[in-house]
């Protein structure tokens, strides 16, 4: 499948890590709990798929919809556009990225170096009825917004009701 890139100011790719057993364990238990839910129409977004990869870093996702878009937004603290990366592949919107900390401390007796990272992959399956060529991403104070549109037919179309003769 082709990559569509999203517009988004581009960051450098981020080498990905090794695999973890607990990604593997905790997509697994999300996709369990995903299908629990949906039994019984408990999940706010059933048209969304999500799926992510492990890690304290995932953000903290929230999906609002309208007559005429969906919007998709991410606390990303601490993090600027330059670390986040949004693609589209098919019908599957992936974020991910990258959060680097370093910290020094040279005093008389000792020098302390202290390194951390993490990073993160989001990805979502896109609803029937989005125009992925039209698909908007910003970031503004730690907020990663996606817009998405839908397409003139997934416009909802009101309906009158009649009395019965």
């Amino acid at each position: 499948m082709a990559m569509t890139p999203v517009p988004v100011k581009p960051a450098a790719p981020a080498p990905m890590g090794t695999p973890d057993i607990w990604q593997s364990f905790h997509t697994e238990m999300d996709r369990l709990f995903d299908r629990f839910a949906a039994g019984f129409g408990m999940t706010p977004f059933p048209t969304f798929r999500f799926e992510s990869s492990f890690s304290a870093l995932s953000p903290a996702v929230d999906i609002a919809e309208d007559d005429k878009s969906f919007k998709l937004t991410a606390e990303l603290p601490g993090m600027s556009e330059k670390d986040v990366q949004v693609s589209l592949s098919g019908n599957t919107l992936t974020i991910k990225g990258e959060k680097r900390h370093e910290s020094k401390e040279a005093k008389q007796d000792y020098y302390l170096t202290e390194r951390s990272y993490g990073e993160f992959r989001r990805s979502f399956m896109l609803p029937e009825g989005v125009d992925g060529n039209k698909i908007d991403a910003a970031f503004a104070n730690g907020v990663l917004t996606v817009k998405i549109p839908k397409t003139a037919q997934a416009a909802p179309k009101k309906i009158d009701v009649k009395a019965a003769a």
